[in-house]
């Protein structure tokens, strides 16, 4: 990258200037690296079959089954690859490479400053906030609570900077002198 686009770069990226924008940048970047995991689970499940899924579970829960046999997460894990075929594999392959790559853009193009980027993530927000209530209504776990709180506050501080951002480029506009000002305008030309 040329001198000149790194620091154009480095210049238009997000810079946090209180605990709640470092916190709000943690949050994010916590969530882009959610989806590179998501992403890279998506494209494992489209390789690997359900078969071999399901042994995978059985071996990485063994030794905790042999100690306790009712281990909830074991247990679960065990019950969940039990009930995996080809086509709920593709559909969760397809589901977590497209919401891991939604997650990866738009922090990408937060950290970058990008405008655009505050309601598109907002939007995404809501969608997966609704989609998580939804579930907790017919299933509630504590995981999926956690993470619904989780991207509840990141909605609000993502609200807030966008609020803040919005302010901070008007200013920036309003200071800046009008490049048409005091020049003829098509109408006024004979």
């Amino acid at each position: 990258m040329a001198p000149s686009r790194l620091q154009a770069v480095r210049a238009s990226r997000f810079r946090p200037h209180d605990w709640l924008d470092r916190f709000f940048e943690i949050a994010i970047i916590a969530k882009g690296v959610n989806g590179v995991a998501e992403l890279i689970g998506g494209l494992l499940l489209l390789f690997v079959s359900p078969s071999r899924i399901q042994a995978l579970a059985g071996a990485v829960t063994q030794g905790e089954l042999s100690e306790d046999p009712h281990d909830f997460i074991a247990t679960h894990l065990l019950h969940t690859t039990s009930g995996l075929t080809g086509d709920a594999v593709l559909f969760g392959a397809v589901y977590l490479m497209i919401h891991g790559l939604i997650k990866i853009v738009l922090v990408l193009a937060l950290l970058l400053n990008k405008l655009w980027a505050y309601p598109w993530m907002i939007g995404v927000l809501i969608v997966f906030i609704g989609y998580q209530l939804y579930r907790i209504a017919l299933h509630p776990t504590t995981g999926l609570i956690a993470l619904t709180a989780f991207d509840a506050v990141i909605l609000v501080l993502t609200c807030r900077e966008y609020a803040r951002q919005r302010a901070a480029r008007e200013l920036t506009a309003a200071a800046e002198p009008d490049p048409t000002a005091g020049s003829p305008s098509r109408t006024d030309a004979p």
